[in-house]
């Protein structure tokens, strides 16, 4: 017998906090911070995609979509569905169709631990996903049984429902609910100061002095003799 077990949808994030999220680069982040980092083998498959949003958690096992088709109907606009596969890396429950459905609901992007197929049409979409790469081999509906909203582990980080997902060129990065304006509002004054100092590289400074990089070097090499 099928065994589904099913929690109620996660509060979403306000339309300030996903703004402001939309300006904060994975990256900058990760000069601070190395927790909360999926596994860089899970990347994106449309280029200049950015996207900020609460997760729908969603685990099935590995032939099995059938609580994927039905979760297709219960995503809100501004949604993140974020795709546990527990382990399953042959085949593809994600393509052409279901990018479709992700898209008619409002669903701002995708997260699969795992592969997906019909890159074309999901290009075609203009629908931001990131996953383990592609595969011919499609899952059908088994009825096997399933989680959604439940905890899950997506390229092996933590996701709970209601988690945030930040997501763009360098990689998928979740944030508690609580903790995501603060770590954004560090972010986006790192991101000004290195602004500032582009600025001052591209004026004639060199990095090295600018960064303290340069002193070190230069007073370790005096202490070596």
């Amino acid at each position: 017998m099928p065994d589904y077990r099913i929690e109620a949808m996660p509060q979403q994030i306000s339309p300030a906090l996903a703004e402001k999220l939309s300006r904060v680069e994975t990256a900058t982040i990760g000069h601070s911070q190395h927790w909360g980092f999926m596994d860089r083998g899970i990347q994106p498959l449309l280029r200049n995609k950015r996207i900020a949003g609460a997760a729908v958690t969603l685990a099935i096992p590995g032939q099995d979509s059938t609580l994927l088709h039905h979760a297709l109907g219960l995503l809100r606009p501004g949604d993140i569905l974020v795709v546990d596969r527990l382990g399953d890396d042959k085949h593809a429950c994600w393509g052409g169709g279901v990018t479709v459905a992700a898209k008619a609901a409002g669903a701002i992007g995708g997260i699969v631990d795992g592969p997906c197929t019909d890159l074309t049409e999901i290009e075609d979409s203009d629908f931001p996903m990131w996953c383990r790469g592609m595969s011919p081999i499609t899952t059908r509906l088994y009825n096997l049984g399933g989680t959604l909203n439940l905890p899950i582990s997506c390229g092996n980080v933590a996701v709970r429902a209601g988690d945030i997902i930040l997501a763009d060129e360098s990689g998928v990065l979740v944030l508690p609910a609580g903790e995501a304006e603060a770590i954004a509002d560090a972010a986006l004054s790192r991101q000004e100061r290195g602004e500032r100092t582009q600025a001052r590289v591209k004026a004639g400074e060199k990095l090295g002095d600018i960064s303290g990089a340069t002193k070190m070097v230069l007073e370790a090499l005096k202490q070596n003799g």
